[in-house]
């Protein structure tokens, strides 16, 4: 084999300097110096052929090396595949297994408890003072749970009561009429009238008869003619303050009328509304008064409370919630093919895990469909049609001790 030009430097380099080389094989020190002076480049040659020779045995070594680590590296990954596969073999045994004994059947229906819950809130806007109850507490009808206080509903209260006393008085006052008082005014200024119209009358009686003998004696000539006509003018006044006493006896007679009748009937009229408007504006806010104890609106069990003591609440906001958990009931989802075999009325079989898989029976109480949205549509074009699902719910037969709203309950 044929040298490269750094092996020949390097002989060359080596020959001249007369270092020793290591052979590799035989562990010997060689001297560089040609030691057969009549052949030189057969004795190179030699060396050099078994420095090729030794070159080639260490790369075959090498990619032996190699290959061998290759295939450890190569044996490990399939071992670690082979683990994982086992392990997600495991697992998925494990979830078939769990699905197959703790998942329903096909044929099982799941449904879940529930109760009615009510929201108790008051009119009265105010701060929550004081809560006689906690969650969890079971409570009674009529019972008080919350108290809330309002300074600004108070001092309405206080005016409008006020107010209707003002009311009442002044109703008062116009149905008992005009004072006392002026009623006898009135009947003595009548009984006055009425002398002088007396007084009147006799005047010109009097003041008649002056004129009738007076007119007697013109004519026998006694008397001249201007006395006839002074006793005649005298009647005549006479006669008109008659007519002016009897005017004023009449006006004194309608003032007595109007004081012993008092107001008006429109103004009794409108007072009676005044007051009833000030008691209306009373109860209107003793009626916010009221909820100042909010009231339990039926037995049940406190599930939740909203504000707590010292905030403030708006009128109708709910200060907290009672679930009657003496009328329970479970709702059931259910596909309109299978309605047949849940008729109004019907007694069924179910199961309870949350209480150890309880078996009790339950009456069907209640059929609606679900609407629009809970329609299960077909898969096919033909031989298929849209099935709606239903809400069914039952009632247990008999009260379920420990049973809970939200515990799920499989129709068999």
């Amino acid at each position: 084999m044929g040298k490269n030009n750094d092996d020949k430097k390097h002989e060359e380099g080596t020959k001249t300097e007369g270092f020793p080389t290591f052979n590799e094989k035989n562990e010997v020190a060689a001297d560089v110096k040609n030691p057969n002076p009549d052949n030189p480049t057969k004795e190179i040659t030699n060396v050099e052929a078994k420095k090729d020779e030794k070159a080639e045995t260490k790369k075959l070594t090498e990619q032996e090396e190699k290959a061998k680590r290759r295939k450890i590296r190569q044996a490990k990954r399939l071992a670690l595949i082979g683990s994982m596969l086992i392990l997600v073999a495991i697992v998925a045994s494990m979830a078939i297994w769990g699905i197959m004994h703790l998942r329903p059947s096909d044929k099982s229906i799941q449904g879940q408890a529930d109760c009615e819950v009510v929201r108790v809130s008051g009119k009265l806007a105010g701060r929550v003072v004081e809560l006689y109850v906690k969650v969890g507490d079971y409570v009674h009808k009529g019972q008080r749970l919350a108290k809330i206080y309002s300074s600004t509903t108070d001092a309405t209260y206080s005016k409008a009561k006020e107010m209707k006393n003002v009311a009442a008085n002044q109703n008062l006052k116009v149905e008992r009429g005009t004072r006392y008082e002026i009623i006898e005014s009135a009947r003595k200024m009548v009984d006055q009238a009425k002398s002088a119209r007396q007084q009147a009358i006799a005047a010109e009686e009097i003041t008649r008869k002056t004129y009738e003998r007076t007119n007697n004696l013109y004519k026998e000539g006694v008397v001249s003619e201007q006395k006839r006509d002074e006793a005649k003018a005298a009647l005549d006044a006479a006669t008109a303050a008659v007519g002016t006493a009897t005017a004023a006896v009449q006006a004194a007679e309608a003032q007595l009328q109007m004081a012993q009748n008092g107001a008006q009937a429109e103004d009794k009229a409108a007072s009676r509304g005044m007051e009833n408007v000030a008691q209306a504006t009373v109860r209107e806010v003793e009626a916010l008064l009221e909820d100042e104890y909010l009231i339990a609106p039926c037995d049940g069990e406190v599930s939740s409370i909203y504000p707590h003591v010292g905030e403030l609440v708006i009128m109708g906001s709910p200060i907290m919630t009672i679930s009657n958990i003496d009328d329970m009931w479970v709702a059931f989802s259910v596909r309109e093919e299978k309605l047949n075999d849940l008729p109004m009325g019907k007694e069924i079989d179910v199961e309870i895990p949350a209480l150890g898989n309880k078996k009790a029976k339950m009456r069907v109480f209640y059929v609606h469909d679900m609407g629009s949205y809970a329609t299960w549509s077909a898969t096919k074009a033909y031989g298929d049609y849209d099935s709606k699902t239903f809400e069914v719910k039952a009632r247990p037969v008999s009260p379920i001790p420990n049973f809970r709203p939200g515990m799920s309950v499989i129709l068999k």
